[in-house]
């Protein structure tokens, strides 16, 4: 399905830009087809698998985030690691060392063949195969090892086309299997509290949310196997990354659990770092850099709440998430401080002693903030705290990712994030390109559970013992 296909499915509705109550707009959005489930196919929401004693992995990629996972699942009970695959065998090398230096048993290994990940994936000693290669291999490995009759876990994105996000879901609705993105900024610590927060009513209502990745690559280009990324940023236009941010912001607002994306529209800067970056380094004069140095996406939901997600990687600016809730009682920001900002009644006095002055206005005192966080502190953070940041990874919230994965397999339990949730926050790749390929028309945002959206009520995570 390329661009010229995707462009032929285009139709104009007429569903207005419309929110719950308000007079519908003249502007139409442009409608992207949603494919007819196959027969026999159900949904996977709440998706359970029989329970494992053993979860037995296999990797494949090894050069960023691979030997990082790897270290992690050194430290979680209950798995195997039964083989590693790299097309680089000093990578696969320095991975079956971290094995060795945790006093593992050696694993199979794969290298040198473009397709010897396929391989891993026949095996029948693995109920998991780990993906955490370039984005362009990502789908077609994931779809590959469902259909070899194993679970999947994708490093983000998971899926850069509409084809891709739709091959993952039927496959993983076929086979039964679970398909997960492996999205670790939903279990920061900030996100995971404000979150039980939110769900337990504290900020009321939530009306709006955000979220972004912004983080100046400058100084990384040059480490990406083969430079794929910046290359991968030079031929498509659009929220190329738009997970780290959104997923957080779905979470806040149960996100094909009640509610769902409903149309979006995206604008963009000009390109000027890309271009600038690829002439400093190696010479060459690019007239057709596709990326933005920023894009700016609204969306609007089915419940008529908003969000806004920003990307930006080209340009100085301080690392941010912009992750940001604002309800009807309060507020919540992580970037450039942690703070929060509720009505005085919603202050609980039986825990928090300072709560004299407090208005809705400013923020809360930092010691009345400390309270709070940790009177809501979710309960896999009481968990796994306190091991997540001995372990580490992005400050132990990688570790409490793939700590839940297993956890969840091996109790039979539904995953913490499921392939509609891949789906959705991996739309929005092809789906601000469309936007703003079209003079930043509003765009309709498929229902990916093809009409099971409002089936669960709440964002739930599998429960923690």
């Amino acid at each position: 399905m390329n661009r010229i296909f995707i462009s032929l499915m285009i139709t104009l509705l007429l569903v207005g830009f419309s929110g719950c109550g308000q007079k519908k707009s003249t502007m139409h959005p442009l409608v992207v087809a949603t494919p007819e489930r196959p027969s026999g196919q159900e949904d996977v929401i709440q998706l359970t698998a029989p329970k494992m004693d053993t979860v037995r992995v296999g990797f494949i990629g090894l050069g960023m985030r691979g030997p990082g996972a790897v270290v992690r699942f050194t430290h979680i009970p209950g798995i195997q690691i039964k083989a590693l695959c790299d097309i680089r065998q000093e990578c696969v090398e320095k991975a079956q060392n971290i094995l060795k230096e945790a006093g593992l048993p050696e694993a199979m290994t794969y290298y040198g063949d473009e397709n010897s990940w396929k391989q891993l994936c026949e095996r029948d000693d693995i109920d998991l195969v780990y993906v955490a290669t370039d984005w362009k291999h990502h789908a077609e490995m994931g779809v590959y090892a469902m259909e070899h009759g194993k679970h999947v876990a994708i490093e983000v994105p998971a899926a850069m086309t509409l084809e891709e996000i739709w091959s993952l879901i039927n496959t993983s609705e076929r086979t039964r299997k679970h398909c997960m993105q492996l999205e670790n900024c939903v279990y920061d610590f900030f996100e995971l509290t404000t979150l039980n927060m939110a769900q337990q009513g504290v900020f009321g209502e939530i009306l709006h949310v955000e979220g972004a990745y912004i983080h100046n690559l400058e100084d990384y280009w040059s480490s990406y196997w083969n430079n794929w990324r910046m290359d991968y940023n030079r031929n498509n236009r659009g929220d190329v990354y738009a997970t780290h941010g959104i997923g957080p912001a779905c979470q806040l607002l149960n996100i094909h659990r009640g509610d769902r994306m409903k149309t979006l529209v995206a604008v963009d800067t000009k390109a000027v770092n890309g271009p600038a970056y690829i002439r400093k380094t190696t010479g060459e004069e690019v007239k057709d850099f596709q990326n933005g140095d920023q894009t700016t996406t609204v969306i609007r939901t089915e419940n008529g709440k908003t969000m806004l997600i920003q990307h930006n990687v080209m340009t100085p600016r301080p690392y941010s998430r912009m992750y940001q809730l604002v309800g009807t009682d309060g507020y919540a920001s992580k970037y450039p401080v942690e703070e929060y900002c509720l009505r005085p009644e919603q202050v609980d006095t039986n825990v928090v002693a300072n709560h004299e002055n407090l208005n809705a206005h400013g923020s809360l005192p930092e010691d009345v903030k400390r309270e709070l966080m940790n009177k809501y502190k979710h309960p896999i953070h009481q968990e796994l705290e306190e091991t997540a940041k001995k372990v580490g990874g992005h400050g132990g919230m990688d570790y409490i990712m793939d700590y839940r994965l297993v956890y969840c397999l091996r109790n039979g339990l539904p995953l913490d994030m499921d392939v509609y949730d891949l789906a959705e926050w991996c739309c929005m790749a092809e789906l601000t390109r469309l936007s703003l390929e079209n003079g930043s028309a509003p765009v309709a945002v498929p229902d990916f559970t093809r009409g099971g959206w409002n089936k669960v009520s709440k964002f739930r995570h599998a429960f923690v013992q």
